[in-house]
């Protein structure tokens, strides 16, 4: 096959295999089947209110159509009982569609359905304006059972895929935008370096720290993907390694913003056509650079790989990086001192550039992830025996042991 019909090809798949492509097919099979139940099991002609349902319900995964399901009867069922209550002391005008909506709307916030407050109006005003109200009522409760159990049904027969595969490739893009940064910021060292050039970096490293709402994005569709998923065994464990590396790698982005503004302040000290430091001096730098973005990319293969036998090889490679960039790290503070000797006005920018460097090698030492990743795991520990110990009493009173010990 032709290599260009090869690359082809895996682009269709990696589009069909998109969150966006997947809700679509989802949902729509899951609407014309909740419509094709509902036609059997409701006595309205045309209820529509079940595929509807279910198209509001099938969410990318599971956890998130249990969630919303929840949300979305409760808000049906709130709406469909304030319509059945107005409409037993007023008719429908004007005032009293105003009167309606904004009791729907406050009291659906009460009732906690988030962001199905305006079907709660919705529903009542759909269900006031018809003329056999009781009837009418309870067929949308109905469709809305029905759309709403399909959804779920859906879900849960045809599992949703788990996205850890897509998240892991936004944090891997994301260590590589941010080690690109770096490599630029290092080649440019070595000659004049303009303020506006300086300042063009700063804005790239800016724009990277703002890529972290997409990829966060990407990790909280993941994290739910991984709840209440039969096919996943320690979904746990996988949302606290993907939430910590990301955690880190934004720490060490902002970071590295830091340090391109402090580049920029140290290009604007400098007069034109004047490097910014002496050429042994952006050796050192750009090698120690290089074996910074190199750590960091390394760091995000080794949080996002789900096989040992590769975590083994990332960590292995991480570990040989951060040695070369502590290595690096103590070649260049030794030049920095010797110029901040020579050239006392520059030791404030010196001395925060060797922070800024410091700072990201301790975010991404790997005992640091090591002790990071404990504390996790034994914060979600002690939070899951409060949630268990919160419902133990329900339990016991479900089997009967207060009455027991009462007699």
């Amino acid at each position: 096959m032709p290599r260009s019909r090869v690359a082809a090809t895996e682009a269709m798949k990696r589009r069909l295999r998109e969150p966006t492509v997947v809700l679509t097919v989802r949902a729509t099979v899951a609407a014309t089947l909740a419509y094709a139940v509902a036609v059997h099991l409701s006595s309205e002609p045309a209820p529509l209110t079940a595929p509807l349902t279910a198209l509001l319900v099938v969410q990318v995964t599971l956890y998130s159509t249990l969630t919303t399901s929840v949300r979305r009867v409760n808000s049906v069922v709130v709406g469909v009982l304030i319509a059945v209550g107005f409409s037993s002391v007023m008719g429908l005008s004007w005032w009293s569609l105003g009167l309606i909506i904004l009791a729907s709307l406050t009291i659906g916030h009460f009732v906690r359905v988030d962001e199905f407050v305006n079907e709660v109006a919705i529903s009542a005003m759909l269900v006031l304006g018809v003329t056999r109200l009781a009837s009418q009522a309870w067929d949308r409760v109905l469709e809305t059972l029905i759309g709403a159990g399909v959804g779920l049904l859906f879900n849960l027969v045809f599992a949703p895929p788990v996205w850890v595969d897509s998240a892991g490739e936004s944090i891997e893009d994301l260590a590589r935008r941010a080690r690109r940064l770096l490599l630029h910021i290092a080649e440019e060292l070595s000659g004049p370096v303009p303020v506006e050039r300086a300042a063009a970096r700063l804005h790239e490293a800016r724009r990277l720290d703002q890529a972290i709402a997409d990829v966060d994005a990407a990790l909280r569709q993941a994290e739910d993907s991984l709840r209440l998923n039969p096919r996943i065994s320690e979904g746990l464990l996988s949302r606290l390694v993907l939430r910590t590396g990301l955690d880190t790698l934004e720490i060490c982005v902002v970071v590295v913003r830091v340090l391109a503004r402090s580049l920029t302040d140290l290009a604007k000290h400098r007069d034109d056509g004047q490097p910014l430091f002496p050429q042994d001096v952006s050796v050192a730098l750009e090698e120690l650079l290089a074996h910074i973005g190199g750590a960091l990319v390394s760091f995000a293969v080794l949080v996002t790989t789900q096989v040992s036998s590769n975590a083994e090889e990332a960590e292995e490679r991480l570990a040989a990086e951060l040695a070369a960039a502590l290595a690096s790290r103590e070649n260049v503070a030794q030049m920095l001192l010797r110029g901040v000797q020579e050239h006392p006005e520059a030791w404030q920018l010196y001395g925060s550039l060797l922070a800024e460097i410091d700072r990201i090698l301790d975010e991404l030492d790997l005992e640091h992830r090591s002790r990071r990743l404990m504390e996790e795991l034994d914060r979600a520990s002690v939070a899951n025996r409060e949630r268990f110990t919160r419902f133990s009493g329900l339990r016991r009173l479900a089997r009967g042991e207060r009455f027991r010990r009462a007699a």
